[in-house]
């Protein structure tokens, strides 16, 4: 599949629906320095600085299928604790997340804690316990995956050894799922893959798949002769192996085996990254690609995610700059992430340009969207429009917007002429965005006041000006959702 055709595919995951099932966890970053050794025995001091948490496992999973645009539930189980409490909170922050969760009183919430210091963990505490669960907690998953099974194009099982996923509730949602014609995507942990026979793909990295065969799995032929017992005894349809720096092997019954080179950059944290990976392929085969397109897109986002730190999330727009380069003669070759972006807009002040910005969620675009953009590129050399993402539209205007994908949006504004760059934003104000690019014009609608203009005083502080466009009377996404709503009713 070509690079427009993955993009084509981005564009249809706003449509998808994913059920997440699997074992959560919070994941606690304490950032710091190691300066000295303890005077009470040859241990080092780690100095903390900052704490940051993250949903992490099955949670970290939904986070990344809701960052790349699409909806999901999550089901899983928590303890009755603060740290329930914290993950809760964490899940939250997403708002395209359903959280369907199971609370037990009788285990604690899992809680793994990273000492980081200098980029590098020097230790990891981890609060859990592997037991399975009760018979009446699994019943209550079980109740919860059934209803939740109806609405989703695609499950995904995410398998952290903790308990959740027993033999018992693995087989019965996977037999549930079959039955409801979902495709079911595992990234399994138990030594024995036969725990996941009739799953639509598994997706081990090197070592769960050596550990499982019982023999080395380094070389491609070593890592498609340890798949195929699984597929010619119907464990799953395909198998799609995480290799770390070699990348991916994607072994299917039928077709030759497909090995997907690394596509990271620079790696500074692997946490989190099978995750990513299984977030991005659960999509892409929702959205319509077959397995070796899924997992391309997986392996891209996988290198995109190890290039962050901490547990982290991969969004559609960062996807679709990889695979729109600079350089790129289609629109979408405008789209740009805020580092990227940077740099470019360096480019053009080295070239004496001047540079203007605006801002919007340009949902349907209209002739009041174009007015704008037209006023804004008259007074300066290059434009550059900030693009509020779905999850920050979804936050400031309700669940049912936006009514096209950050993606779509993003490639209309991309294709006219007036508008030299696209960033997506995922703030519910751009003024992180107009304080890192500094424009020289900050270009607004007449239907705001100057005090109104976010990052208005900040340009002007700087020397630059800020402007209110003229409005065309009569045009607005609100009023074109409502008179479509109308004229569908009538």
């Amino acid at each position: 599949m070509h690079q427009h055709e993955l993009i084509e595919v981005l564009n249809r995951v706003h449509d998808a629906r994913v059920l997440v099932i699997g074992d959560l966890m919070l994941d606690r970053f304490v950032y710091g320095a190691v300066n000295r050794i303890s005077p009470e025995g040859p241990i080092p001091v780690f100095e903390v600085d900052r704490l940051v948490d993250s949903a992490g496992g099955a949670a970290n999973v939904a986070r990344n299928v809701a960052g790349i645009g699409a909806r999901v539930t999550l089901i899983g189980v928590t303890g009755d604790d603060l740290w329930a409490e914290h993950l809760r909170g964490q899940i939250a922050m997403a708002p395209s997340i359903e959280a369907r969760l199971v609370m037990d009183s009788a285990r604690p919430t899992t809680v793994k804690t990273r000492y980081v210091a200098d980029g590098q963990q020097v230790l990891r505490a981890d609060r859990e316990v592997r037991a399975p669960m009760s018979e009446d907690v699994e019943a209550r998953v079980l109740g919860e995956i059934k209803d939740a099974l109806a609405y989703a194009d695609v499950v995904v099982l995410s398998d952290y050894a903790k308990g959740l996923l027993s033999n018992h509730v693995t087989r019965t949602a996977i037999l549930a799922a079959s039955e409801a014609g979902k495709r079911v995507i595992v990234d399994p942990k138990a030594k024995d893959f036969r725990k996941y026979l009739g799953a639509t793909v598994l997706t081990p990295n090197r070592l769960e798949l050596q550990t499982a065969c019982g023999f080395e799995c380094v070389s491609d032929s070593e890592i498609e002769n340890a798949a195929r017992p699984y597929l010619d005894k119907d464990v799953c349809s395909a198998m799609v192996v995480t290799r770390g720096k070699d990348g991916m092997s994607v072994v299917t019954k039928d077709g030759a085996p497909v090995h997907l080179r690394t596509m990271a950059r620079q790696v500074y944290d692997v946490s989190g990254a099978g995750d990513t990976a299984i977030a991005a392929m659960s999509l892409g085969l929702a959205a319509g690609a077959d397995i070796v397109s899924a997992s391309t897109l997986a392996n891209l986002a996988a290198g995109i995610v190890v290039g962050k730190l901490g547990t982290a999330v991969v969004t559609a727009s960062e996807l679709i700059e990889q695979l729109t380069p600079m350089g790129s003669r289609t629109g979408a070759g405008k789209i740009f992430m805020l580092d990227s972006v940077l740099g470019v807009a360096r480019s053009w002040r080295d070239q004496g340009l001047t540079i203007a910005f605006t801002n919007g969620c340009f949902d349907l675009l209209h002739p009041g969207h174009l007015s704008l953009l037209d006023q804004a590129k008259r007074g300066s050399d290059r434009l550059i429009v900030g693009l509020n993402s779905d999850e920050s539209i979804r936050r400031l205007k309700g669940p049912d917007r936006p009514i096209q994908n950050e993606i779509a949006r993003a490639t209309v504004l991309s294709s006219l002429k007036f508008v030299d760059a696209v960033v997506i934003f995922a703030e519910d104000t751009p003024i992180d965005l107009i304080k890192a690019l500094e424009p020289d014009v900050l270009v607004k609608g007449a239907d705001y006041r100057m005090d109104q203009v976010v990052g208005g005083d900040f340009v002007r502080g700087r020397g630059g000006k800020v402007v209110l466009a003229d409005i065309v009377e009569g045009h607005s996404t609100t009023g074109m959702v409502r008179r479509a709503g109308s004229a569908l009713k009538s």
